[in-house]
């Protein structure tokens, strides 16, 4: 099973926002932090404060990377030519999962990455069952024949609530994605604002 499945609901609050843009978020009903002390945390958050989450709402976004994931891309990016924010976000969205997602293979990002640990997917003709995998320009991602009918998969297809980007061309009857082009932050779908250029900062500090 995919880490913190359960959980996931649990980063909406603590955000504050509905940072995947899902319906049945908590987030629509009660815009207030999880547990009993949810509703005294509205205090002005320092500079720290703000960069911290920012990078907390970024990781969670993918699935709640483990600091040590997250960090790991983060120096990567910092190490590639161009806007280290901008680079950041490129690497999120090549990860397998991120992809699997995007293409609304899966309703969720937790899903994906189970989804793709469970090998339902193949990169190029290839069975990948590693979430992190890096997808590169011109890969065509694809879920295995004998996975298309899952009721996951079907579900998924037909959720109204977010549509495919462009860096992405899909066929749902093939059930194929090819990754056209690495996006920049511009280009993401996300649901509400991501500031990584407060991640930047907040690495540069910390």
């Amino acid at each position: 099973m995919t880490k913190r499945t359960a959980a996931k609901y649990k980063i909406d609050r603590r955000m504050g926002e509905n940072i995947w843009g899902r319906a049945k978020s908590p987030v629509n009903k009660r815009e207030y932090g999880p547990g009993q002390h949810g509703q005294r945390r509205k205090n002005k958050l320092s500079d720290f404060g703000t960069q911290l989450r920012a990078k907390q709402k970024l990781k969670g976004y993918y699935g709640d990377l483990t600091e040590k994931q997250f960090r790991r891309i983060y120096a990567e990016a910092e190490r590639l030519r161009g806007d280290t924010g901008e680079m950041l976000v490129g690497l999120l969205e090549r990860r397998l999962d991120a992809v699997v997602y995007r293409a609304k293979f899966v309703p969720t990002i937790f899903a994906a990455r189970q989804f793709v640990n469970h090998g339902h997917v193949q990169v190029n003709g290839q069975r990948v069952n590693i979430a992190s995998y890096r997808v590169k320009e011109g890969d065509v991602v694809s879920v295995r024949d004998k996975s298309r009918q899952l009721a996951i998969v079907l579900e998924a297809v037909g959720l109204p609530e977010r549509d495919v980007p462009d860096y992405l061309e899909v066929d749902h009857n093939k059930m194929t994605a090819t990754f056209v082009r690495t996006p920049a932050l511009g280009d993401v779908p996300y649901a509400v604002q991501m500031e990584p250029n407060l991640v930047v900062e907040y690495y540069a500090q910390n």
